[in-house]
């Protein structure tokens, strides 16, 4: 998984231009965004800054159709409205409540559980619950740009503990993986690029030399950066790879020399068992990664005034996501 800093670029000053400057607040966003149509054309300006494009076709000749807020090509007759094609596509929730809910998710250091969406927004869990991963979609924003500088890098393993599992399940993850030392928890790899942005890399094997070179290898650049990491041996590998790296031996009680430590990304794994203890109470393997999205997105824009507006475009962006799509049964290990 690759998560950016910040959204595409597309739209943002016509937007800013239009609705004033500076990060939004809550006040804000009820005195821009309290009815329908004031959230249909601001998403209009974001999607269109330069005008109305036929999403088939690109077609610029369009006619409005106001009893349905929606436009008609006139060149290839397709009907469209600015949810079309978006994470927003075949969605009968108001606007308005998307707006609420992608600003709670975004202003949230701990992030935002769907029961505290549906208490709310005042919908089923089920909507909110499908809301919040449509939204958690979008923040998965591919960033090509390889970490420089100093990288720290750190697994951490994510789930409950096994005595807490019903009899079966600890038989059943036992059985899948008998070497297994975490009590069937699911391993996640970070790097944190100091000042700047951070990778999370879910992991279902175990921590060997192949699959940490891996996720370094393709989100670090050997040349110019020098990696930070603990003792664990698997990365011993590194030096032999041509990285600059460097250890801290924490079974030695050694948490830092001069400045090399791993305690930036250790801070980011705080951040998420945080989210998980005090928002999201627990959360499967499944959907793991769309969290770390979410965690990773309001990270890397941690110094954004603009992040609301520029989650929006995002979700102008992605792909629509279908209910079926996300709870599509994972195949057997």
């Amino acid at each position: 998984m690759k998560v950016g800093q910040e959204a595409t670029s597309r739209g943002h000053n016509a937007a800013v231009n239009a609705h004033g400057k500076g990060a939004m607040n809550l006040v804000k966003l009820i005195e821009r965004f309290g009815s329908e149509d004031k959230c249909r054309a601001y998403l209009e300006e974001l999607r269109w800054p330069d005008g109305i494009r036929c999403p088939r076709c690109q077609n610029e000749s369009t006619s409005r159709v106001i009893a349905r807020n929606q436009y008609d090509c006139n060149s290839c007759r397709y009907q469209f409205s600015v949810r079309v094609g978006t994470v927003f596509h075949d969605s009968h929730l108001p606007l308005w409540k998307w707006f609420l809910a992608t600003y709670m998710m975004v202003e949230s250091k701990k992030g935002m559980s769907a029961n505290q969406l549906k208490r709310t927004l005042d919908v089923s869990y089920k909507t909110a619950w499908y809301l919040c991963h449509r939204i958690r979609h979008a923040m998965d924003v591919a960033d090509p740009q390889l970490l420089t500088g100093v990288v720290e890098v750190d697994e951490s393993f994510v789930g409950g503990k096994a005595k807490n599992r019903h009899v079966a399940d600890r038989v059943k993850r036992r059985g899948n993986n008998p070497r297994d030392t975490h009590g069937g928890k699911t391993m996640v790899i970070g790097a944190l690029e100091r000042g700047g942005t951070v990778r999370f890399h879910v992991e279902r094997r175990d921590a060997t030399s192949v699959v940490l070179g891996a996720f370094i290898a393709e989100n670090i650049d050997d040349e110019t950066a020098t990696v930070y990491t603990d003792a664990h041996p698997s990365y011993k590998a590194l030096t032999k790879s041509g990285f600059k790296h460097e250890v801290v031996d924490h079974s030695a009680d050694e948490w830092v020399r001069a400045d090399v430590h791993t305690n930036a990304i250790e801070g980011v794994w705080s951040l998420l068992k945080r989210s998980i203890v005090g928002s999201y109470h627990q959360l499967s393997a499944k959907h793991l990664e769309s969290y770390l999205d979410e965690i990773a997105f309001r990270f890397n824009n941690r110094n954004n005034p603009h992040l609301f507006r520029d989650t929006l475009v995002a979700m102008l962006d992605a792909e629509t996501l279908t209910y079926a799509e996300l709870t599509h049964a994972e195949p057997s290990e």
